[in-house]
Parts: C-alpha cells; structure tokens; sequence
C-alpha cells in the first residue's frame, strides 16, 4: 500500500507542476512578488498539504506557532532541522509570512519547478564563491527581512538520516547577527513518513515544533548557532525518542 500511495502521489506531483509552473511564468509578467509567492505556496499547498497528505495518509502536528513574531513587516530567520524534501515543502504552507529560501543556484535549471522558482524573490547562491556568496545572502536578506519576508535555512546543509546529527553551520546566525532580525528554530520528525532519498513513503504522523524566538543582538554567531541547535536536538529526541534510544 505505501508503494501504491507513493505512486499515485508522484503522478499527483508530475500533473500538477507543470501547468501550475506554466502559470506562475506567464502571471510573473503581471502581478507583485508578493502574490507570486502565494502563487508559488498554492502548489506546495497541494504537493504536502491536505491533498497530498490524504493521498499518502500522512498527519502534520503543528505546535508553537505562538513563537512565530506578530506583525505584517516582523522579521525572522527561520532555522528548521532537514531530514526530507518534506519539510522543504511544507514551511510556506505553514508559515503567515512569505518566505525566502536560500538555495544553490544549480535548482533553477530543474524543469518547470526551477524556471518557476526563479520568478520568485529568493536568494540562489553559487557555492563555489564562498565570500560573495555570504554578502549576497546578507544584502538581499536585509532587503527581504525589511519587507517582512522572512528567510529560511537548514543548517545542516542537506537532508540528514532518521534519528542522525549533521554538522550545523553558522551561516543562518551570521545573518541573524548581520541583520539583528531574531532566529526561529524549528524541529520536524519527517523522516519517520518520508526517509531522505527515498521514493517510497510511509503512513505516520509528522510533528513540526516552532521554537521560542531567539534574539540576535549582541550575540555571536557560533554561539547563537550553539543553543538553536541544541534546542533543535534536543526537541528531536522529544518528538521522536525511537530514532534516538541508540
């Protein structure tokens, strides 16, 4: 049943995106980026959301959205554990405000979901210019986190494996610290529904825990990195002890 589920999901995806992104290229001439975005959200929408969930019988359990910064123009960099694609999908589906990924640039060149996210106000860094790419996530996530907009990262880079700890680097507090916008941590279990790589998913709960904002001011950025990501790991094994009794 998870393959047939899986399956059926993956075509569900594959027919939705392709005239979805089509739309969002032609609409990328007429309308703000604002309502672009939301645009953008209303496939995620159907690719994690209620939809997508029904089809893979999967639950998402939110809690602490009362951590999330009040306001239409409040800033925050949202700092969320990485472990599937999942996570990656459903935070604007979540989230009250428009969210700015960084990503590496090389995802533009994926047909039709990257044509259409480079219609979309986000920062595509090239990895391999390591000091002009930190200055152009600190100057366009200035500009973005002043509009409201908040910007989102994983910190561990990449998707990390069930019940696993990757190495947490410090870029997302270095912009916290640059900009003095506050730091938002947030834990996922998704890997207990959706393993990283992984074609097959599984019916489960998924729990999503926002943490308590973490001001930036006057902090450094290793050590900012520090407590988001024990209160990140620390929350993990909370929310799925399993993965962790080893």
């Amino acid at each position: 049943m998870p393959l047939i589920r899986s399956l059926l999901h993956a075509l569900w995806m594959l027919v939705t995106v392709v005239p979805w992104a089509i739309a969002m290229l032609v609409a990328s001439l007429f309308i703000s980026s604002t309502r672009l975005y939301w645009m953008a959200a209303g496939w995620l929408w159907l690719a994690s959301g209620p939809p997508a969930q029904a089809i893979l019988g999967i639950r998402v359990r939110v809690s602490g959205r009362e951590n999330l910064p009040q306001g239409e123009t409040s800033a925050a960099i949202l700092l969320v554990k990485h472990q599937s694609t999942l996570e990656t999908f459903l935070m604007p589906v979540l989230m009250p405000h428009p969210l700015a990924y960084v990503f590496k640039k090389e995802l533009l060149y994926v047909p039709f979901f990257g044509w259409a996210m480079g219609r979309l106000d986000m920062i595509h860094i090239d990895r391999k210019l390591r000091a002009q790419a930190f200055n152009k996530v600190v100057s366009q996530g200035r500009r973005l986190l002043a509009k409201g907009v908040w910007v989102i990262m994983f910190p561990e880079g990449t998707r990390i494996p069930r019940g696993q700890q990757g190495t947490y680097k410090s870029g997302g507090t270095r912009l916290a610290v640059e900009t003095g916008a506050p730091v938002i941590p947030v834990a996922v279990s998704s890997a207990k529904v959706w393993p990283r790589k992984a074609f097959i998913k599984r019916p489960g709960t998924v729990d999503v825990s926002i943490g308590p904002a973490i001001p930036s001011a006057g902090r450094q950025p290793e050590e900012l990195m520090r407590e988001v990501e024990a209160w990140i790991e620390t929350e993990m094994r909370r929310l799925d002890p399993e993965a962790y009794r080893a």
